[in-house]
């Protein structure tokens, strides 16, 4: 799943265009590299979003194409 999508569906990020523009700024990494919005997320991989002066690390514990908001916090756990 793209990294974008993944930022949305998860809600980490409310908005897909909010996520592709924190992509495109360099401020999403995926394993310690600066990641683009298309780059493939897969369970296992750690994502760190800066949001200003706090970042917020997580684990992907699963890839999912639609989640009920309820269980959007499955998809993934913080570090």
């Amino acid at each position: 799943m793209r990294l974008d999508k993944f930022l949305k569906v998860s809600r980490l990020i409310k908005r897909r265009t909010v996520a592709n523009e924190a992509c495109d700024a360099g401020r999403v990494l995926v394993n310690d590299k600066v990641a683009k919005a298309s780059v493939n997320v897969k369970t296992g991989d750690i994502i760190e979003i800066q949001f200003g002066n706090k970042s917020v690390k997580v684990e992907v514990l699963d890839v999912a194409d639609t989640v009920r908001k309820e269980e959007a916090k499955d998809l993934y756990k913080y570090l």
